[in-house]
């Protein structure tokens, strides 16, 4: 029944989802027409509010490439390759290693999602190589976790690290909530915590039989980690310069000042987007020891981050319509008519974990997202920062069985999403539960 469910959600996301660049240009029509019935906007002047807001979120987007692409670069540093390979070596059987390819997953992904996305895909393939008997589907489908369950609750989620930076594009309507407030808070901590340890046990769990196991191929993990470039036969200046390691301590030295500097006058409220990846960025510098092994990993990550650039100015225009022609305001109020403050929690966690399967992107969606779940959350006396960790978490809900964040690591693992997805609907409706249970309960163990 798992195989057939899998097969038919596959096949429907395969036919009827398309690219991510036609689903924004889609929205925006959708929103325009909201606009044109339900405020008095005319549609000329919806135009406008659209390109008005077209580059809004261009900070954003920056932002948004740049934990991609400093979470590759750590990935892809001979230090952490090292330690993956070690960690490979540690399970003694099957099940164990599902269970410590869960752990990583989940934690690399609290600390950086890009870290996670190359990472996850990284340690698979060292997984393979070190253990035997593995199923090989639900080794990847455990590798997905960290991106499927819980990024958006970590040091780089996107919402929560938004609303701690300064001058970002909520900033006149929520100011700057540290994420002292969110990512920090007890609620959210522990609900991280439960989900870490209810689905590190689980995985084991769904291993099967060894007849019924299906390994991976050797061929198609042969090769794993990141390859610095050689040295060339023939050293000019320039080259030395490039395979020397003096640049790297330079920048990454004058770095770690600044952030020692930073950091002790401000504290755990002083993370934000800019400090994150600032720190990721020096400390991939330095761990990559040379320019040319840096600017190697920084050219491979650039490949990831092409959607992100396309993109946003989309989700941008989008945002433009909702706020500047009052549709915020229209569409706040559908929220507080269906919702109470106890309920809100709950409502915003599931309406963005619908949403989310058809705009897979946490940032972009918190643009279109934000203005009216604010607008409605504050009506009804729930916090901003409560409000942000509800969408955090709807952002997650149906991340595991969304195969565009699988794309990276399926690619590596040579699998197609329908090879995994029996397992992910499984890790689905676990995690389901678990949250679903958390944020009705939020609102009696919790002040909101």
């Amino acid at each position: 029944m798992l195989q057939a469910l899998a097969g038919a959600l596959t096949r429907w996301s395969t036919r009827w989802v398309p690219d991510a660049w036609i689903i924004a240009v889609i929205l925006s029509l959708i929103t325009y027409v909201l606009g044109l019935l339900f405020t008095k906007s005319t549609a000329y002047q919806l135009v406008q509010h659209w390109g008005n807001g077209f580059w809004i979120l261009l900070t954003f987007a920056m932002q948004m490439c740049l934990i991609i692409v400093t979470g590759y670069i750590l990935a892809t540093t001979p230090l952490f390759t090292r330690i993956l390979n070690g960690l490979a070596r540690l399970p003694k059987s099957p099940k164990g290693a599902i269970a410590l390819m869960a752990l990583v997953s989940m934690v690399l992904a609290w600390l950086n999602w890009g870290l996670s996305i190359v990472g996850s895909a990284v340690f698979t393939r060292f997984m393979v190589q070190r253990q035997r008997g593995i199923d090989y589907r639900l080794l990847v489908a455990t590798a997905y976790l960290g991106l499927g369950v819980m990024w958006h609750s970590g040091l780089s989620g996107s919402a929560t690290l938004l609303v701690a930076t300064p001058k970002h594009f909520l900033e006149k309507d929520v100011g700057i909530i540290p994420i002292t407030e969110t990512t920090l808070h007890p609620f959210n901590l522990i609900l991280a915590a439960i989900v870490l340890v209810a689905l590190v046990a689980f995985g084991p769990t769904m291993h099967p039989r060894r007849e019924e196991t299906v390994e991976a191929d050797p061929a198609l993990v042969k090769e794993a980690g990141f390859t610095p470039p050689p040295k060339p036969r023939e050293m000019t200046p320039a080259l030395r310069l490039e395979h020397s390691p003096i640049i790297n301590l330079v920048v990454g030295i004058g770095g770690l000042v600044w952030l020692w500097w930073y950091f002790g006058g401000k504290g755990f409220p002083g993370v934000n987007l800019d400090a994150v990846n600032f720190t990721l960025l020096m400390i991939g510098i330095l761990l990559h020891w040379t320019p040319a092994s840096f600017l190697k990993a920084a050219m491979e990550a650039g490949t990831f981050i092409w959607g992100v650039v396309i993109q946003f100015p989309f989700y941008a225009g989008i945002f433009g319509i909702i706020r500047f022609s009052g549709l915020a305001e229209v569409m706040a109020g559908w929220f507080t008519a269906i919702a109470t403050k106890g309920t809100y929690p709950f409502i915003v966690l599931w309406y963005s974990g619908i949403l989310n399967y058809i705009v897979p992107s946490g940032g972009s969606k918190w643009a279109i997202e934000a203005p009216y779940v604010i607008a409605a959350g504050k009506s009804l006396g729930v916090s901003n920062a409560i409000t942000v960790i509800a969408y955090a978490w709807g952002d997650m809900v149906t991340d595991i069985i969304q195969p565009f964040w699988a794309i990276p690591l399926l690619g590596v693992a040579k699998l197609e999403f329908r090879d995994i997805m029996g397992y992910c609907i499984l890790y689905f409706l676990l995690y389901m539960l678990i949250i679903s249970a958390a944020f009705l309960l939020l609102p009696v163990f919790f002040a909101i």
